[in-house]
């Protein structure tokens, strides 16, 4: 992906939603919508985290959940989608094997990726097996202070990182009447500011606990290999967009092994997070 810079890229939207949220200490319910335009959203952002220097920095940070809060062996699927130039298509053989074998998955689609392929993201969203989820808007890091990884520019500001969360949710229920309910930044990396402040846009953060492709790079026997090693409770990070990479074969080929070893493959919803 190509460094973008750092710089204002966002368009304030200026309309208002009907849903009227949940609020508790400030705070939204997780999966609720704030009832407020952007641009005065923002305002209040800007207001309560004003002057807040972030500590941490990477895919772990505090308040990032990894894993299920069970021994259980069960596994939650992610598959991300990012839309970037080389990276705007979608393994169709793979959705055709989750829905063949009826195994819930959680989707992270990028605003950028619905723009390429409008039906197939509504016939996703109409799916019961999966799970929507906000990938942000341009996939960038969630950094309160343009902080950057892989050579890929953070949100600069905190007005940047609201609009990064924000108008992706906001696309997300236009078009599927749902807000989405979880959030994984671009590249996966936050500093603990941004984590609290999705939070307050009522998005729960994934992080994951098994890296199960290494950003679509790995053969189909190195992704076997790694869900195999899976632990219980596992949230395994993997690639829908990457078709030419060895994710969806690696991924048939776990599968029925993991089944044989008595895993089974559940949604985010159905076990407590840690």
């Amino acid at each position: 992906m190509k460094q973008q810079p750092c710089k204002n890229l966002f368009l304030v939207v200026a309309f208002i939603l009907a849903m009227v949220p949940a609020m508790t200490n400030g705070k939204l319910w997780a999966g609720t919508a704030p009832d407020q335009s952007s641009a005065t959203l923002k305002a209040e952002i800007e207001a309560e985290y004003a002057g807040k220097t972030p500590n941490e920095w990477g895919e772990t940070v505090t308040g990032v959940k990894t894993s299920l809060k069970t021994n259980e062996r069960v596994i939650v699927l992610t598959f991300d989608a990012c839309g970037s130039p080389k990276g705007k298509g979608i393994d169709l053989d793979l959705i055709r094997f989750l829905e063949q074998e009826k195994i819930p998955a959680t989707l992270f689609i990028n605003a950028r990726w619905i723009d390429a392929n409008r039906e197939l993201f509504l016939k996703l969203a109409a799916n019961p097996l999966f799970t929507i989820a906000n990938h942000g808007f341009l996939h960038r890091p969630a950094s309160v202070n343009c902080r950057s990884v892989y050579g890929i520019d953070g949100t600069k500001d905190l007005g940047e990182l609201v609009d990064e969360i924000e108008l992706n949710a906001r696309k997300m229920e236009r078009l599927t009447g749902k807000r989405p309910l979880y959030y994984r930044s671009g590249t996966a990396y936050y500093d603990e500011l941004a984590v609290q402040i999705a939070e307050r846009l009522g998005h729960q953060v994934i992080g994951f606990s098994v890296l199960g492709d290494a950003g679509a790079t790995f053969t189909k026997e190195q992704v076997s290999s790694v869900l195999l090693a899976s632990a219980p409770g596992a949230i395994v990070i993997l690639h829908m967009n990457h078709p030419e990479s060895g994710t969806g074969q690696g991924v048939m080929m776990a599968i029925p092994q993991l089944r044989k070893k008595g895993f089974r493959f559940v949604s985010l919803s159905d076990y407590p997070l840690r």
